[in-house]
């Protein structure tokens, strides 16, 4: 099997207390792969650590084959810019702009363009030019996850992307995302309190008394 895009090892994190302890996470080309649990239990901790943003308190991540933490902050910056894609469930899109400008600004900054396409996928071609706050927030959501595709990403970390969607919103949304791994080659970490929607990821794990176990 072909080196993983994203390799986790005997990852440890607390806060006030114990998180999770020595929690493993692989992800390869093409992969997708949902992490489910209580509120509370860390899941999107994990997540952060596996994006770049949190530090482990033990433990390793390697990104393309080359460890993260050891990086400086600049280098740490590159791979948010141009090889990781974070989508939130609180969208954090700029109020003052349109939806274009708001995904243009991704797309200048990893050099790349906005693809028409996805925004048909998207259904939300024809909102481009009203302003943020002018939007639903399930059509904000989307803006988002366009924004966060439109770079082009290798990784997907998805944080309750589907969160505040309705059912039928939700179902496209996923479908995009999965639809995009496999065009570009890429994998999603997804993590969701919702188990239709991770059971639609091709691996689940539960994070549950501070350990990580694949799902029968």
């Amino acid at each position: 099997m072909s080196q993983p895009l994203l390799e986790a090892k005997g990852i440890s994190h607390s806060f006030d207390t114990l998180l999770f302890s020595d929690v493993d996470v692989t992800l390869h080309s093409g992969q997708s792969l949902s992490i489910v649990g209580r509120s509370g239990s860390g899941k999107s901790t994990l997540l952060h650590i596996c994006s770049t943003f949190i530090k482990p308190n033990e433990g390793s991540v390697a990104l393309f084959g080359e460890e993260v933490y050891g990086k400086s902050e600049s280098d740490m910056e590159a791979i948010r810019r141009y090889d990781i894609g974070i989508v939130f469930q609180f969208h954090y899109l700029f109020k003052g702009m349109t939806a274009m400008e708001n995904i243009e600004v991704a797309t200048l900054l990893a050099q790349e363009q906005v693809d028409m396409a996805l925004l048909e996928k998207l259904e939300i071609a024809e909102l481009m030019e009203q302003k943020i706050g002018e939007l639903s927030g399930g059509q904000q959501q989307r803006v988002s996850i366009a924004r966060v595709l439109s770079k082009k990403p290798r990784i997907i970390f998805a944080d309750e992307p589907t969160g505040n969607l309705d059912n039928e919103t939700a179902s496209l949304v996923m479908e995009v995302l999965f639809d995009y791994i496999q065009s570009h080659d890429a994998a999603l970490l997804l993590v969701t309190h919702d188990l239709q929607i991770a059971a639609r990821c091709d691996d689940v794990y539960r994070l549950e008394n501070r350990t990580l176990l694949e799902e029968a």
